[in-house]
C-alpha cells in the first residue's frame, strides 16, 4: 500500500533548486585576505663612450694649406646625466692639449683638436675649461665630432705617422 501526496511536486521542485543553489560559490560569504609588496629599483649612473679613429691620410709639407680631419665621439649616458668628454695630449712625449704630436720614429709632426668646426676651440682634457659637457636627455649615443688639423708647411720626414689620444668622459 502506497502513500500518494498530492500537490507536492511544486514543494519538491522548490527544495530541490535550493539545494542546487546551495552547491554554487557564495560570493557574499567568500573573504579575502591581501597584503602589500614593495618593489624598487636603483638605476645606475652610467657613461659608456667609443670613437672612430681619425685619418687624416696624405700629408704633403709643402702646400700651404693645412690638412684636415675628423672622427667622431659617441657617448651614452643615464638620462639626466652631466658629463664633458676630455681629449689629452696624446701619448707623444712633450706633447700638450695644445701642442699634439704625431711620431714617426722619433719624428714629430704636429697636429691640433677643436670642438668646433671652424678649428678655433682647442679641445683638451681641463674640466670647466676645454671640454665639451653636455646633460644626456635619453639612452641614445650622443654624437660629438672631433676636428682635427695638420698646420701647413711642417718641416718633417717621410714616414707613417702615429698616436693615441686617450678620451676621457667624467661624470
Amino acid at each position: 500500500m502506497g502513500v500518494e501526496i498530492t500537490g507536492g511536486g511544486n514543494v519538491m521542485r522548490k527544495y530541490c533548486a535550493l539545494f542546487l543553489l546551495g552547491l554554487l560559490p557564495n560570493a557574499a560569504m567568500a573573504t579575502d585576505a591581501t597584503t602589500t609588496m614593495g618593489v624598487s629599483a636603483t638605476v645606475l649612473n652610467v657613461c659608456l663612450v667609443s670613437a672612430t679613429n681619425m685619418a687624416f691620410g696624405s700629408y704633403d709639407p709643402t702646400s700651404a694649406s693645412p690638412t684636415d680631419a675628423t672622427s667622431t665621439i659617441n657617448v651614452t649616458c643615464t638620462p639626466g646625466t652631466l658629463f664633458n668628454i676630455g681629449l689629452n695630449a696624446g701619448s707623444a712625449v712633450g706633447a700638450t692639449v695644445s701642442t699634439r704630436k704625431m711620431l714617426s720614429g722619433a719624428n714629430p709632426l704636429g697636429y691640433a683638436l677643436y670642438s668646433n668646426s671652424g678649428r678655433s676651440t682647442n679641445w683638451g682634457n681641463s674640466v670647466g675649461s676645454d671640454t665639451v659637457a653636455q646633460t644626456a636627455s635619453t639612452i641614445l649615443p650622443a654624437a660629438f665630432t672631433v676636428y682635427g688639423r695638420i698646420p701647413a708647411q711642417q718641416s718633417v720626414a717621410a714616414g707613417s705617422y702615429t698616436d693615441t689620444v686617450t678620451i676621457t668622459v667624467s661624470y
